[in-house]
């Protein structure tokens, strides 16, 4: 007998989760929210598209032949990617890169 689980916002038992979608439009409202996730690029993107795909980062880890810490690191900002490891995190998620270099102003 299979009996389903749902936690709260904190994942303890009890209740649902919102989903993605739900949770971000809510959180996007929240300047200091934005501001995190603009220093947290392109961590943020990749956790982003990972959850929407419903992928653990262990799963997404393995998809690209690294370790659930890297991909960990990557998320949480505390590592900065290369391109090229960029490029295999897009294409295991069915993404694309764009890049832009954008003049600063003197």
């Amino acid at each position: 007998m299979h009996i389903p689980f749902h936690f709260d916002k904190y994942g303890m038992e009890g209740s649902i989760l919102p989903k993605l979608e739900d949770w971000e439009a809510e959180k996007i409202k929240d300047p200091d929210f934005l501001a995190a996730a603009d220093k947290l690029e392109p961590g943020y993107l990749v956790a982003r598209l990972r959850l929407l795909r419903g992928l653990t980062q262990a799963q997404l880890a393995e998809m690209i032949g690294t370790r659930q810490s890297t991909i960990a690191r990557l998320e949480n900002g505390t590592s900065a990617p290369s391109l090229s490891f960029l490029a295999k995190i897009a294409e295991a998620l069915g993404a694309k890169i764009e890049f832009k270099l954008i003049p600063g102003t003197k």
